[in-house]
């Protein structure tokens, strides 16, 4: 019978059955299991290094496209009682990579992957393979998303407020409010149904032609929430928004915040990356007075999925906010100092050290590496802009030149060009293109 240490435990099986003898036993860390394993993860690591060579070759795909219902149809993907052989694990791996996106194609556009990196590749295999558990200092939190960060700033800013919601509830503090702008991340109203406070308590601002928040509409409606009896507690502001690549003016929203007192936060998950630019981190003027910030090194520097931080101005808030004092866990009796060991200020327990890939390429690139790439990529949107803002067939979204890679237009078909531009004409037209935006992030 397999023990628990022989690589696979299989389900439902008998001792002294034939699933017991699976190949799978052979692997490290059985005894004499060294020469298997190594054959075994060679056979692996061949198979992605041909898939990434795959994905830099323009003549490729970038996705063998097939239905799910096709896929179920062509391929058994159906978890058996008894274990499959080693030979059937790899063509596994094969048919898994054969129909993936290959995100690191050179055609392959997204406002989310931007490319692969071979040293935070590199990074990725070795975090799996030490399979440690990542610890954060007090003013940082590594996070799965750019969402659970604006999530874990407004549990922060409401903790802040009233530190006694986190043993009373909701139900012993008054009705709170949040700001944020009409052209923000949908995660600002997900984090607050998550934590109670309701989407309806979270107030959109009007914005610009550009997609920027207008200061003076924040402040006119904290003003009418406070009048209400509602009390405000935090503004979101956004440093690159998810469409237009609007930067909202954060030394005017600071200013607001520091009059009437609430937590201001900085979704900077798309557009942080340009502080790396000595060119472009004029645009997130103002940052520096935030009292927490989103990051997402995962977007526009290129470090694999995930990567994303939450930083917090305030030491020590994270831990009084989060910290259970879980004593079986978080001994207080350790040989090392004590200051090393803040997992507890994370709702998580388990994390995966995403911090290891931005930290390995950030010695392979510098920080002057970082700077030519985000440069490079802002200088590729500025160039798209200017090849189609005259070009028959298109129309901007809005005037000037884009702040961000987002370059915003409208494909016009041949039976809408001399068309008038009013309600009709734009129906007819969200049918062609119903998202009137391209992200230029090639790398």
């Amino acid at each position: 019978m397999a023990s628990p240490g022989s690589g696979f435990w299989p389900f439902g099986a008998e001792e002294g059955s034939a699933a017991a003898e699976s190949p799978g036993t052979d692997l490290l860390p059985a005894c004499d299991g060294e020469a298997a394993t190594l054959s075994f993860l060679q056979d692996v690591v061949d198979i992605l290094l041909q898939y990434v060579v795959k994905s830099f070759d323009r003549s490729t795909k970038v996705i063998d496209f097939h239905y799910p219902n096709e896929l179920l149809q062509e391929y058994n993907w159906e978890l058996a009682e008894q274990p499959q052989t080693l030979e059937e694990i790899l063509l596994n791996c094969r048919t898994t990579l054969k129909y993936a996106i290959k995100t690191g194609h050179p055609r392959y556009f997204n406002q989310l992957s931007t490319g692969l990196d071979m040293v935070g590749l590199a990074a990725d295999w070795l975090t799996s393979a030490a399979n440690t558990n990542i610890k954060s200092n007090s003013v940082l939190l590594w996070t799965p998303g750019g969402a659970i960060s604006n999530m874990y700033a407004m549990l922060i800013a409401r903790f802040k407020m009233f530190p006694e919601v986190k043993e009373k509830g909701m139900a012993a503090i008054p009705r709170l409010v949040a700001f944020t702008s009409e052209h923000s991340h949908f995660s600002v109203k997900k984090g607050a149904a998550a934590l109670g406070i309701g989407t309806d308590s979270v107030i959109l601002i009007r914005c610009d032609e550009r997609g920027k928040m207008i200061p003076s509409d924040l402040e006119r409606r904290i003003l009418e929430a406070k009048q209400k009896g509602f009390v405000p507690f935090l503004v979101s502001a956004t440093a690159g928004t998810t469409v237009y690549g609007a930067f909202d003016p954060l030394i005017a929203i600071a200013d607001i915040c520091k009059k009437y007192k609430i937590w201001m936060h900085v979704d900077g998950a798309w557009g942080g990356g340009l502080l790396m630019s000595r060119k472009h981190k004029w645009k997130l003027n103002g940052v520096e007075r935030a009292n927490s910030v989103t990051w997402n090194p995962h977007k526009m520097m290129g470090v694999p999925l995930q990567c994303s931080a939450l930083l917090v101005r305030e030491e020590g808030l994270m831990q009084s906010c989060n910290q259970m004092h879980a004593s079986y866990l978080f001994q207080q009796d350790k040989h090392y100092d004590l200051s090393y060991d803040t997992g507890d200020k994370a709702l998580q327990c388990g994390r995966h050290v995403d911090v290891f890939k931005l930290w390995l390429m950030w010695r392979a690139k510098g920080t002057t590496g970082f700077e030519a790439q985000i440069d490079k990529c802002l200088e590729l949107a500025e160039y798209l802009y200017n090849k189609i803002k005259n070009r028959e067939g298109y129309e901007m979204v809005f005037d000037g030149k884009p702040q961000h890679t987002n370059v915003c237009f409208w494909y016009i078909p041949p039976s809408l060009r001399s068309m008038e531009d009013n309600e009709e004409r734009m129906s007819r037209l969200m049918k062609v293109s119903s998202i009137p935006c391209m992200l230029c992030t090639e790398q």
